[in-house]
């Protein structure tokens, strides 16, 4: 993972939880309050929000998590999996962490599901050549460009379970699970509180948010959606859920603009160029967090190609905002959407 500038300084996120202070209305949780904590890692205010007789002790845990994953998968980080992947790359195999393992074959699921057009973890070199979110992004030449391409395909991630150990096909080609990665740890949080017993909590791990259960009074968890274009905390609705995670991808996290036009950090692995499909934001709610996470890259594709590939996964809802300020929500998702502008800029298209 790479982190930019205005991730270090924390400036946007693309979601935000609504109704933080939720009190327990029965005795089984445990306790009254919540065991509330903030971290910084993965370039991200990590927060947790957890309820139970075991809440410091889950809580305590999925941090010491995060900043063990954190360190394993920082694409720079000396040391770390991604970085002894990508240095070997064309190589052979190298041994990694079961979890790296892990993480790198939910990422060719997920990439298979659109061939590798909405998202490809081996996109890193076409990140590092644009640089969008650090001190010095770039518009690319195009033949640097092309050539960069050549080198993005996730079917050269090659895993072996039986030894814990992956390759990268050609030399060059690097990984990047920017793109995935807080989603897995947003599974990998949900598992730990659920081992401790924990019914009732909440992760936003810079944005991207998993929830357990519902809250403390049985009321379901609000989330807000993000304005693109507004500031940070102001939303455009807010979505009802349970056992989900709600990610959102969105041109407004990380971008620059050259000579007029806004250079976003979600790369389509087709073109090499930042991605530009008359989107703002996808918002993706699902069950799995990695796969949310992963999903939401249907940014890259646009509206109708973005839905067809929702639809065709079957296992999530999505809400897409488009960059004539029109918000659509696919059909499942209807009755927990509530439309939510106090701008008066955006319209909610409910039948399409």
């Amino acid at each position: 993972m790479e982190y930019g500038e205005q991730d270090m300084k924390k400036l946007f996120y693309p979601l935000l939880i609504l109704s933080l202070l939720v009190f327990s209305t029965g005795c089984n949780i445990g306790q009254s309050k919540p065991v509330q904590s903030e971290d910084f890692a993965l370039g991200t205010i990590i927060n947790q929000e957890v309820y139970g007789a075991n809440a410091k002790k889950a809580s305590d845990e999925v941090a010491v998590k995060i900043k063990e994953l954190d360190e394993l998968w920082t694409i720079n980080n000396q040391g770390g999996d991604i970085n002894k992947l990508n240095n070997n790359a064309g190589q052979g195999y190298v041994e990694l962490n079961p979890e790296t393992i892990s993480i790198l074959k939910d990422a060719r699921k997920i990439a298979d599901l659109s061939g590798g057009v909405a998202f490809d973890i081996t996109v890193a070199p076409l990140v590092k050549a644009w640089g969008i979110g650090t001190d010095n992004p770039q518009v690319p030449a195009e033949d640097v460009l092309k050539k960069l391409v050549t080198l993005v395909n996730y079917q050269d991630v090659l895993v072996d379970e039986a030894t814990n150990s992956a390759s990268l096909l050609k030399t060059g080609q690097m990984v990047d699970l920017g793109g995935i990665a807080k989603g897995y740890i947003g599974d990998m949080a949900i598992e730990i509180y659920k081992k401790n017993g924990i019914t009732s909590a909440f992760a936003n791990l810079g944005g991207n948010v998993v929830v357990l259960g519902n809250k403390p009074d049985g009321s379901a968890w609000k989330v807000g959606i993000q304005n693109p274009r507004g500031q940070n905390g102001e939303i455009v609705g807010v979505v009802s859920v349970a056992d989900k995670a709600v990610v959102t991808s969105g041109d407004y996290q990380r971008y620059f603009i050259k000579d007029g036009k806004r250079y976003c950090h979600i790369i389509n692995p087709q073109t090499g160029y930042p991605a530009d499909s008359g989107l703002m934001s996808v918002t993706i709610i699902a069950s799995s967090s990695t796969e949310a996470d992963g999903m939401s890259k249907a940014f890259v594709l646009g509206l109708e190609k973005g839905m067809e590939l929702v639809k065709r996964y079957g296992k999530a809802e999505a809400i897409f905002i488009t960059n004539d300020k029109k918000i659509y929500v696919t059909p499942g998702l209807q009755g927990e959407f509530q439309f939510e502008d106090a701008t008066n800029e955006y319209t909610y298209i409910q039948n399409r």
